[in-house]
């Protein structure tokens, strides 16, 4: 299909930068009008009749000019797309969710907003492990075809899109300011690495910041984009639980890895579990539950190491820490009553073992067995 023509285009995005319009006051002019430019030709009366004389008088005199101009420049730079609910190139998937967006902002290759997607959502503050898990699914999912969509966070997001990228899947990021913002920061090479192999997607106007009440709105799109949801660790409330809620509601899977019952990062999975989200050990049990093509022998279901592992054997002593270590994590104390060993020996192993990417010290001064 032939892109829009600009004065088209203009229109649709006029009509999302009414301010106090909303999503639900879009549609519903749509649903009335047909297209924008249909909207913007209504009588008065007939615009007072729908949305109010406040915002009929609003929509009439609201002069967005400059930010039209500035999103259609941006939208005719090379990668930049402007995707409107009329568009074939808007997500099937969120199309039928509750409350779809009028307009995408997105960056890089829309095609995959085409393909089946999986968001996987956890913690900012994730363990080591937590990550490691993520990636792991992430990856695994993406080679079996499964497109990640998450939401370009710290922690479990960041993860579940470096494992997206792995596979032919990909990744799909959903931010929650302008498109034209990193945020945070320190994801900034990772946004790169998605804006040319993946795809970055935004309802919010450009420029816009991190606004706290942004992000949840950002975790609909989320949850609507996947055929299900699976959080990774998420305490008990955590943003992750909101998304997996919204999932439900619009009647996608979701799923939740299990941790220990010692931490705090696992009680929003449990949580989930007990309401009845299920219960998973590995991306198989996702793709079967999915009955996904390829469950019956997916291709790359194994697990991935962490970055920096030495291959070379543990000695008796590191071996006795891992085995003292087990699978929850636990304190220098218990770790000397299980271990034999005294506090110092312990410490000067420690540090070298989480450098090698065998363990991870956590809050609260706990260690953690990795893989």
């Amino acid at each position: 299909m032939s892109p829009l023509p600009s004065s088209d285009l203009a229109a649709w995005l006029h009509l999302t930068l009414i301010p106090g319009l909303g999503g639900q006051g879009q549609r519903h002019l749509l649903q009335t009008f047909g297209l924008p430019t249909a909207i913007f030709k209504a009588r008065g009366s007939e615009l007072r009749a729908a949305i109010g004389d406040e915002l009929a008088t609003l929509l009439a005199n609201h002069d967005a000019d400059a930010e039209i101009d500035t999103a259609l420049a941006w939208a005719a730079e090379p990668g930049n797309h402007l995707i409107t609910l009329a568009d074939p190139a808007y997500p099937p998937e969120l199309l039928t969710s509750a409350d779809p967006p009028v307009l995408l902002y997105a960056k890089g290759n829309i095609g995959l907003l085409q393909q089946p997607m999986l968001a996987i959502v956890g913690s900012r503050n994730a363990t080591r492990q937590g990550e490691l898990d993520a990636e792991a699914f992430a990856a695994n999912l993406s080679h079996a075809g499964l497109t990640i969509v998450s939401g370009m966070a710290l922690g479990i997001d960041a993860a579940a899109h470096r494992g997206g990228l792995k596979g032919k899947g990909g990744t799909v990021a959903v931010i929650g300011t302008g498109i034209d913002r990193i945020y945070p920061a320190r994801n900034a090479d990772l946004a790169r690495q998605i804006a040319e192999h993946g795809v970055i997607l935004s309802e919010f106007p450009l420029g816009m910041g991190p606004l706290a009440h942004n992000f949840p709105r950002r975790n609909r799109i989320i949850a609507g984009l996947g055929r299900g949801c699976l959080v990774v660790e998420a305490a008990e409330r955590s943003g992750s639980l909101i998304t997996a809620r919204l999932a439900a509601e619009a009647g996608r899977e979701v799923f939740a890895i299990p941790g220990s019952i010692h931490s705090a990062l696992a009680r929003g999975c449990h949580r989930l579990i007990r309401q009845g989200a299920k219960l998973v050990e590995s991306a198989e049990d996702i793709l079967e539950e999915l009955q996904w093509e390829d469950a019956v022998n997916p291709p790359f279901l194994r697990p991935i190491p962490p970055t920096g592992t030495e291959t070379t054997p543990l000695s008796a002593e590191e071996l006795k820490v891992i085995n003292a270590l087990g699978d929850a994590p636990c304190d220098l104390e218990a770790l000397v009553a299980r271990s034999g060993l005294t506090p110092d020996a312990l410490l000067a192993m420690l540090l070298p073992m989480e450098l090698d990417g065998r363990i991870a010290s956590l809050p609260g001064g706990r260690y953690q067995k990795l893989g």
